[in-house]
């Protein structure tokens, strides 16, 4: 699965869309974490796990920059990393995406729901998509 902790950003997926979110301007960083929600929220068929860990760091990056967000960005991966305060819209893509991650058709909830560590990880993501849905929905 490319992982090395409980955390959301502790993922190959996640170093990924870090690097690349870190490689371009700022003023694009909010389109690209669409892209990546809007990806993830509407694959139909099976979700990868990298698309999933990616969909969930991309969450976590639009929980940190809301303006009332207490979710922590990713100092260790991209200490340097802002993202600009994200429209309301894109929270409840997030919320989206991540109940998408959830689904029992996503590799990443299969991966994690066998391992030791699941139910901290379903914790992490509940937390996350209750303060993205924290006025969102």
């Amino acid at each position: 699965m490319g992982t090395w902790g409980m955390g959301l950003f502790d993922n190959d997926g996640a170093a990924d869309l870090l690097d690349d979110l870190v490689a371009m301007p700022q003023d694009r960083r909010l389109g690209a974490l669409r892209g990546v929600l809007s990806s993830a929220a509407a694959e139909r068929d099976y979700l990868e796990a990298p698309e999933g860990q990616m969909a969930v760091a991309a969450a976590a990056l639009i929980a940190a920059a809301r303006a009332d967000g207490t979710a922590p960005a990713d100092p260790a991966h991209a200490p340097d990393l802002t993202v600009p305060e994200p429209p309301r819209k894109l929270a409840v893509l997030a919320v989206h995406a991540l109940d998408r991650v959830l689904a029992p058709d996503s590799e990443l909830a299969e991966l994690w729901g066998e391992s030791d560590g699941g139910q901290e990880w379903l914790a992490h993501l509940a937390r996350l998509r209750a303060e993205l849905a924290g006025g969102a929905d």
